[in-house]
């Protein structure tokens, strides 16, 4: 196997690095000052002006992967682009490439009827609107899936939907108009065909967005994630995805290139992370020599470097193996980039936190919202003790028989 970048991701990692040279670094502070000054929940005008300009650039829709829609790259040719977006946590929507709208995207794009991809596939990938994907529940243990207790009833040529959701990430966004609903349709069918989704319109009478929940205090917004109350929802019948009892297998099919975007995303951050520790202990003094002289900043410094180069592998392999087997036979490296990634990030950026004393705690170096991010990774997807289990068990199954 060959993880070197063909000619393909060459010339868009040339296009994407001077778009963000040129367009994404130098704004950075002025995309914060922009969101404090206006509406909360409103994404700052910086925002549709570099949007405007990714398209120009033909950089937009990188991510899906064998699709007349996307940009026609492998997940393997995608993930150097996805990690350089990562470096910068607002940088993935001016490309169309932030979830959970990929996901949705990608769910729509691969499950969706025709005429749900016209009415709401198009306008996603137009950027004209945003999705929120609305399935952990606040009275059930959501790591496991077929916990889900919200229903989907089937009433004459509709469905009523009843339930309570919440970290339903993208739904505080102004432009979110589609919630991808993930609920039971008949609870008594085997364990994995009870569930089913559904697309359901924001502004359907009977939802009532009810709070936001921050991330270790960060509100994400413009982005936000939201408890929703879901009272009598009644939408048509044709809103179903795919049909009753396939939501679970909509689920797995879902998570797998998502679970790429968010590893990659991860190891952007823990680089910028790195380089910030960097440039910070080479211009800061302490007990009479430079803070990058001290063995104990080498050790942090070297063990990043060996840290990211080596989930950055890791994430490079199960991209391969999904590329060439399919996400089923990679399923035991997804898990395993799951968890290598944001431990990797977690570590990184604490370490850079760290070395920048009590400036790393402010915002102005933006570390303890990369933290944070990295940290929310680890539950968010499917929390690492599953994604363990699943590789523990699959690693003892080498052994069966006699």
């Amino acid at each position: 196997m060959d993880f070197e970048p063909n000619s393909k991701t060459r010339e868009y990692l040339k296009r994407l690095g001077d778009f963000m040279d040129e367009h994404i670094y130098p704004n950075e502070e002025r995309f914060y000052e922009q969101h404090r000054a206006g509406e909360r929940w409103e994404e700052p005008p910086l925002l549709e002006e570099l949007k405007a300009r990714a398209r120009a650039a033909g950089l937009w829709n990188l991510f899906l992967p064998d699709s007349r829609y996307g940009a026609g790259l492998t997940n393997l040719e995608y993930a150097p682009l996805c990690e350089l977006m990562g470096r910068v946590k607002w940088s993935p929507e001016v490309f169309n490439c932030s979830a959970p709208d990929t996901g949705n995207m990608e769910t729509l794009e691969r499950y969706g009827t025709p005429a749900q991809k016209r009415e709401w596939l198009e306008p996603l990938l137009a950027g004209t609107i945003r999705s929120a994907f609305a399935m952990t529940e606040p009275r059930v243990a959501s790591s496991d899936a077929t916990n889900i207790e919200s229903s989907i009833v089937r009433d004459g040529d509709g469905y009523v939907i009843n339930g309570r959701k919440w970290w339903t990430s993208g739904a505080g966004s102004r432009h979110c108009r589609l919630y991808i609903f993930m609920g039971k349709t008949d609870p008594k069918a085997p364990r994995h065909q009870q569930q089913s989704m559904i697309l359901v319109p924001r502004d359907t009478p009977g939802i009532t967005i009810l709070r936001h929940l921050p991330v270790l205090g960060f509100d994400d917004a413009p982005h936000g994630h939201m408890e929703i109350d879901f009272k009598d929802v009644r939408v048509p019948a044709e809103n179903i995805l795919l049909g009753e009892g396939r939501g679970f297998e909509i689920a797995q099919g879902r998570l797998g290139p998502g679970r790429i975007h968010h590893a990659m995303r991860l190891i952007g951050v823990a680089e910028r992370a790195l380089e910030k520790m960097c440039r910070r202990v080479k211009t800061r003094v302490a007990f009479g020599r430079a803070i990058a002289e001290q063995s104990v900043t080498l050790e942090r410094i070297a063990e990043s470097r060996i840290r990211i180069d080596q989930a950055r592998l890791l994430v490079y392999h199960a991209a391969w193996l999904m590329d060439t087997v399919g996400n089923k036979a990679a399923r035991a490296q997804i898990a395993m980039i799951k968890i290598a990634a944001a431990d990797t990030a977690c570590q990184v950026v604490d370490w850079a936190i760290q070395a920048h004393g009590a400036a790393g705690l402010a915002d102005d170096f933006h570390l303890g919202h990369a933290y944070a991010q990295a940290r929310a990774i680890r539950i968010a997807d499917g929390p690492d003790e599953v994604h363990r289990n699943q590789i523990g068990r699959l690693e003892l199954s080498k052994y069966d028989g006699p």
